[in-house]
């Protein structure tokens, strides 16, 4: 599948949102900031948020909501740049708001009943102006956390542990009809669901000993690590795929439709894939490794999520 570089020099780039005038938004986890791209490739600072923003959503305010981890390290081999690690400079992962108009910044959360949130990843936005996000967790070299998926009120006044004893949770979407949250698993390269039975409520227990009590939808037969998630209009599932870069088309029966190869200088880190434009058929993609946000032309439509359409 062909596409066009928007633009390169970002550092670590992930979570992209395309706002109605063409513009995409990414946060750099290596420069700890939200970035506005242009059409034309410019890039302008949004807001600095130290740590590491990993992953954003738009509330229904028409903030930003950044998933913060806290910071990862830089690290490069054979040319190309990762993140992964804990800083020295690590406080913690945190939930964060951002005014788009003055780059104004709020902290939402740092905790949920005491325990810290230790890598925030990944973050969506349900139709009661809530959010679930993934907490990857961190590593020191020699342990790492259990993952957990939480969820949130968008205005900061309360937080809950919907999912645990997860390992690496990263992308996180819901299904069009709402009744289906799904969850991809770096490590594993595994893709679990939930169903929603209310407003920051899931249920699973279809699999048994499913990670974090979920029902399994997918597993890669190949060697790769997901990464982040989006949903297409028709319900399909697009995840990330770093290590063989691209990103693989699942079906809601579990049925892989198809892998999207992407070579782009090599870049190993294809990590995250969203939809813009007047027919949703503009995909983009960060390539972090590399510093680039790509652009397809997709050849079905991408969901239209939560608080999307009312950005002007």
């Amino acid at each position: 599948m062909s596409f066009n570089v928007v633009t390169t020099g970002l550092k670590f780039p992930e979570g992209p949102v395309a706002l109605p005038n063409g513009d995409v938004l990414v946060v750099e986890i290596h420069r700890g900031t939200l970035t506005r791209v242009t059409a034309d490739g410019t890039t302008t600072v949004v807001a600095e948020l130290g740590g590491g923003p990993n992953g954003t959503a738009i509330g229904p305010d028409g903030r930003a909501y950044i998933a913060n981890c806290g910071g990862m390290n830089a690290t490069e081999a054979y040319g190309y740049v990762f993140a992964g690690g804990t800083p020295e400079d690590y406080t913690g992962g945190s939930i964060q708001a951002v005014d788009l108009e003055t780059g104004e910044v709020e902290t939402l959360y740092t905790e949920c009943d005491g325990v810290e949130l230790r890598g925030p990843n990944d973050i969506v936005f349900d139709t009661h102006g809530g959010f679930y996000f993934t907490d990857h967790g961190k590593s020191n070299g020699l342990t790492s956390d259990q993952g957990r998926v939480y969820y949130g009120a968008g205005d900061g006044s309360s937080i809950r542990l919907v999912a645990s004893e997860m390992n690496g949770p990263n992308g996180i979407g819901l299904s069009p009809d709402g009744t289906r949250l799904y969850v991809s698993e770096t490590y594993t390269a595994r893709v679990w669901w939930w169903e929603v039975t209310g407003p920051g409520e899931i249920a699973g227990g279809r699999t048994l000993a499913g990670s974090g009590g979920g029902n399994f939808l997918y597993a890669s037969p190949d060697f790769r690590y997901f990464d982040s998630l989006g949903v297409e209009a028709n319900g399909n599932v697009c995840v990330a795929s770093l290590a063989t870069p691209g990103i693989c088309v699942i079906s809601p029966d579990g049925e892989l439709v198809e892998f999207v190869s992407i070579d782009t200088d090599g870049d190993p880190g294809i990590t995250n894939i969203c939809w813009g434009g007047q027919d949703m058929r503009t995909a983009y993609i960060t390539a972090s490794s590399t510093g680039k946000l790509l652009r397809f032309d997709w050849p079905r439509a991408g969901l239209v999520l939560n608080n999307q359409a009312a950005l002007v």
